[in-house]
């Protein structure tokens, strides 16, 4: 749209039935501060502005419109029948004006200039998009770069944490083997296989991500019963967590279709996490809630809770809740691998929580899976 700047109704009327009739659309301003209101709240791609208005003149109304960061790009052209001096066709394009007219003008020779000006203002502002873009997408990379490094750094941490303690627990066991100890051996060895278990963990976590990464994450999708599926993770979880109680509830008998040892992986996370993140006596609950088109597995726990700035990023890749990130050892990727999983799966995932009053983590898988792809 073109907007036509003039204190002289006959010039308007003039000018836009030249424009009309090569298919510009056209809007008009009466005076300088009308000019500026309409510019203010409305689009436009060039000005066509008369030098000598009253009140206001045409090099007062460019300049404003030059120091406004959403519009000092529109091409301004100066039409003038009475200032023709050098000296004012100089002010005119220091105001910010990008051509001064002398009238009486060639109507065709002011259209071809506001074609040129108007494809190159549209091809500044592609421009403009594109660096916008652009910059947008390095800070993101920064941002992701500076995420990886913070989880290499934490990777290599917790990779060494298990290592440090099984070669301790080795040392000890070795001594008391010596020193005919068998009790104090096999609790040092039993020890050993506890860190060698979050160890396995960790590598797995690794590995899945790499795959992710690459898209090689395999799954293999069939049909299993859920409830024998779900004692078997119970049981799991009782074996490195002996007399924690873990109560289930709802409906768990029925036949569900999804790759079994994934949906085994997300958990054992959701169920790791809400004993890592609340204490005894406390128990772990699993609700499972089955309708008509989808089933959903809630875990709830009464522990440390989860601030709501943490919530809307928990399985973000790289991310580690603030209150949990210096206490608590973990790589921070488990729950994004879980929601890479559901989603494989077609179904949903989140969290409800409070701080200090818990947490619950929650999945949703459709019950028809079927045409899932292995």
């Amino acid at each position: 749209m073109i907007l036509i700047v003039d204190d002289k109704i006959e010039n308007i009327t003039a000018l836009k039935k030249v424009l009309e009739s090569h298919n510009f659309i056209v809007d008009t301003a009466l005076s300088g501060q009308e000019a500026l209101k309409k510019i203010l709240r409305q689009s436009y791609q060039l000005i066509i502005l008369d030098v000598q208005m009253p009140e206001m003149d045409g090099f007062e109304v460019a300049e404003s419109i030059s120091g406004f960061s959403r519009t000092n790009d529109i091409p301004i052209i100066f039409l003038s029948a009475v200032n023709i001096s050098k000296e004012f066709i100089t002010k005119g394009y220091a105001s910010g004006g990008h051509d001064y007219l002398v009238k009486p003008f060639d109507p065709d020779i002011l259209v071809l200039k506001i074609r040129t000006y108007i494809k190159l203002y549209e091809q500044t502002l592609e421009l403009s998009n594109m660096q916008r873009v652009l910059i947008e997408e390095i800070e993101q990379r920064k941002k992701a770069e500076l995420k990886k490094d913070e989880f290499l750094s934490i990777a290599s941490h917790e990779l060494k944490t298990p290592l440090t303690s099984v070669k301790g627990y080795i040392q000890l066991a070795e001594i008391s083997v010596l020193g005919d100890e068998k009790e104090n051996a096999l609790n040092f060895i039993s020890r050993s296989s506890n860190q060698l278990k979050k160890l396995d963990t960790l590598i797995t976590e690794l590995l899945d991500i790499s795959k992710m990464t690459t898209g090689n994450l395999e799954f293999h999708f069939s049909d299993f019963h859920f409830e024998p599926f779900l004692d078997n993770v119970i049981d799991v979880i009782h074996r490195s967590n002996p007399g924690r109680n873990i109560i289930k509830g709802g409906d768990i008998d029925f036949v569900l279709n999804g790759d079994e040892f994934r949906l085994e992986q997300v958990l054992l996370n959701y169920l790791s996490n809400a004993i890592k993140y609340s204490s005894e006596p406390h128990p772990v609950y699993i609700d499972v809630v089955k309708g008509e088109d989808a089933i959903t597995v809630s875990v709830k726990d009464q522990g440390i809770g989860i601030d709501k700035a943490d919530q809307a990023n928990l399985f973000g890749k790289f991310y580690r809740a603030t209150q949990s990130s210096s206490k608590y050892q973990g790589l921070g990727m488990g729950l994004y691998i879980c929601a890479e999983i559901i989603e494989k799966h077609g179904g949903t995932y989140g969290v409800e929580s409070e701080p200090g009053e818990g947490a619950t983590f929650y999945f949703t898988l459709p019950t028809h899976n079927k045409n899932q792809q292995h």
